[in-house]
């Protein structure tokens, strides 16, 4: 299974306003690049807050807001009720991307995608995996 990777609502924001990525339906496009990541409301849970055991063994991680619905989670912008515990959270997306990296390499849609930026905006080395890509995009970008 490939890498997830969780983006922050309150980036996702951010990043539609500025143009810098597009998102139609469930899926999420870095625009520079080309680069395609099917998405999926998720939620990261940052840390237990009332002090009770977290149970659910929850902090630290990355679930499906689904998931956690379905394990009656009551969940209200930055928190997260579930039985007796109370977490702070981050509300986002968890994507998956589309294709092997070495086919978003070769694709059409990356070589369109660059040639309608300012060759400027690229780093003078060409990232050679997923993480590479998306350590770049973040740099730029958060």
């Amino acid at each position: 299974m490939p890498n997830r990777i969780f983006f922050p609502q309150e980036a996702l924001d951010q990043w539609m306003l500025d143009s810098t990525i597009d998102v139609k339906g469930s899926e999420l496009t870095i625009v520079a690049e080309g680069r395609r990541y099917k998405i999926a409301d998720a939620v990261r849970v940052l840390r237990e807050v009332s002090g009770a055991v977290d149970a659910n063994e929850l902090v630290g991680k990355v679930k499906s807001k689904p998931y956690l619905l379905e394990l009656g989670a009551e969940l209200l912008e930055g928190s997260m009720i579930m039985g007796d515990n109370a977490y702070d959270v981050v509300q986002g997306w968890t994507g998956v991307p589309v294709g092997t990296f070495l086919e978003h390499v070769a694709s059409p849609d990356r070589a369109k995608a660059r040639a309608q930026v300012d060759p400027g905006k690229f780093a003078p080395e060409e990232p050679r995996t997923e993480e590479q890509l998306l350590a770049r995009f973040l740099m730029k970008n958060l």
